[in-house]
């Protein structure tokens, strides 16, 4: 099968700080990849290269295309949608406000039925729908998540990213956001799936990678690393193991 994302010898950092070290990761379409790691392993500078907020050296090719000199805007365009760790909304807009304008390259390749993704959103997440009137800035931290993602998919992607999706949320939540990922997958949306919670991530992940110092240190199935005693050992903890 040809990858829809194929990252080789990837390169990223802050000024002189090189972060990721030569990374290399393959997307399928349809899968959900998730890539775990510990905090400044480089998980959130992977997606903000990928998206070009970061410059980088490397070769990444997304669905047949070399996105060497892509800008962030044309990666857009091609079906690239990154939620990011802090959602980054339109606060003082209303929430189906925000919807809207998620849906500009849905409406500007004149994707068909567009406007029908706003339903889908809002049967996904039906919190938002009754809050549809409500400026974003006021929503609750779960709710401005589901915001977030909604309005990404506005743009019907080819990759979804997500970034920290649970971060800062109440267990309740979590498993809420981990559901609605579930769904995704499930209708054959492509996901990467950056996540300090690497439980949650591994069961809802088709692969998965290990991230450590800017580069790959285990890879392989998420069923096959939930049961990696390595995986276990430092990232699931001894709960993990009895179970």
């Amino acid at each position: 099968m040809a990858a829809l994302l194929q990252v080789n010898d990837l390169h990223a950092g802050y000024g002189r700080a090189e972060v990721l070290t030569g990374l290399n990761f393959r997307l399928d379409k349809g899968q959900v990849v998730t890539i775990i790691g510990p905090n400044g392993a480089g998980k959130s500078t992977t997606l903000n290269a990928l998206m070009a907020v970061l410059p980088s050296r490397g070769q990444v090719v997304f669905d047949g295309t070399d996105l060497a000199d892509v800008t962030l805007e044309e990666r857009v365009m091609l079906g690239l949608a990154l939620v990011p760790e802090k959602r980054e909304l339109f606060g003082t807009m209303p929430v189906e406000d925000n919807l809207v304008l998620g849906g500009y390259r849905a409406m500007k390749c004149k994707l068909p039925e567009w406007k029908s993704e706003l339903e889908r959103v809002y049967s996904l997440f039906p919190r938002l729908k009754e809050r549809r009137a409500q400026l974003a800035g006021t929503l609750s931290g779960g709710e401005r998540q589901m915001l977030a993602v909604g309005r990404a998919l506005m743009s019907r992607p080819k990759l979804l990213m997500l970034d920290e999706p649970s971060l800062g949320l109440a267990p309740l939540i979590v498993r809420e956001i981990f559901r609605i990922i579930e769904t995704l997958r499930e209708a054959g949306t492509s996901i990467l799936l950056v996540e300090q919670n690497a439980r949650a991530a591994l069961e809802v992940a088709d692969h998965g990678y290990v991230l450590e110092t800017g580069a790959i240190a285990l890879e392989g199935p998420a069923a096959q690393l939930a049961d990696d005693p390595r995986v276990i050992e430092t990232y699931l903890g001894s709960a993990r193991k009895a179970g």
